[in-house]
């Protein structure tokens, strides 16, 4: 490699870690904030939010001064999700799944150990006044989650507790690898997971794999909202014939073909999974 496209790299690198710092949770920061997020110097870093100011990958509030994301950051992600043959073969399903019943319809999909949410769609019993595309789930603790779980080699998921990394959100997450193996078990004897005020208060989701040509699970599809517009109680039948059947629907759009078993999937015990 030469000095020059060396130096090239380590730019890439330093432009692309001040766009990681912007999140849901801290979405305008300030130069000095990018400069304490990322441990490069002001100067540097003044520089290179001025080109990405430019290029439009940041705006800067004229009235604050802060930063936040622009509008060609929103264009490649809306490029990234439309590109995915997930979401498009999904999109209309899901819509419609919200619409007949109400409620959130979720969707995520499985890449290198990690479950990515695509997209979210609002039910008129359980809105929300934000998108979750993009946001890491929990695998442990999030109905779409253990879906996926369930399909892993089981030194995956013993890894996954070794390392600590089955943390608590509430206090019905299941941090346990005895009490998490249990309900793997009736995941795969049912065909889909539940999850009951694991990952928040007050909400709850029934969730089913999708897999794709292969027979392996390539992500997850689910129904959630309000404890109290499931009524798991009285409507979890329902609401799992519903999903799993959605999400079959969904597996053959992929080119699933329910007679093809699906291959093993190796136990990959190295690689973080994310949250």
């Amino acid at each position: 490699m030469t000095a020059e496209s060396g130096a090239g790299t380590q730019a890439v690198e330093r432009a692309m870690s001040l766009l990681l710092c912007f999140s849901d949770e801290e979405s305008e920061l300030r130069i000095s904030e990018l400069c304490a997020r990322t441990g490069l110097g002001q100067s540097t870093v003044s520089r290179m939010v001025a080109s990405l100011d430019r290029l439009g990958f940041v705006l800067q509030d004229s009235r604050t001064g802060l930063y936040r994301l622009g509008p060609t950051a929103v264009t490649l992600g809306s490029v990234a999700l439309n590109s995915s043959p997930l979401f498009r073969t999904a999109r209309q399903l899901a819509q419609n799944l919200a619409q007949s019943t109400g409620l959130g319809v979720n969707l995520a999909e499985y890449r290198d150990d990690q479950l990515t949410y695509l997209g979210n769609f609002d039910g008129a019993r359980a809105p929300k006044n934000f998108t979750m595309a993009g946001r890491t789930a929990p695998l442990h603790a999030t109905g779409m989650g253990k879906a996926v779980l369930a399909d892993l080699d089981p030194a995956f998921v013993r890894a996954y507790y070794a390392e600590g990394r089955a943390a608590a959100y509430t206090p019905h997450t299941l941090t346990d690898l005895a009490a998490m193996e249990a309900a793997l078990a009736e995941i795969r004897s049912r065909g889909c997971a539940t999850e009951v005020e694991e990952l928040a208060f007050g909400r709850a989701c029934v969730a089913a794999p999708v897999r794709g040509r292969g027979g392996q699970v390539v992500g997850a599809l689910s129904i959630s909202g309000p404890l109290s517009e499931l009524d798991l109680p009285n409507r979890q039948q329902q609401l799992a014939l519903t999903v799993i059947e959605a999400a079959d629907e969904l597996s053959v759009g992929l080119g699933f073909s329910p007679t093809r078993a699906p291959q093993p999937r190796p136990a990959a015990v190295a690689a973080e999974p994310g949250s």
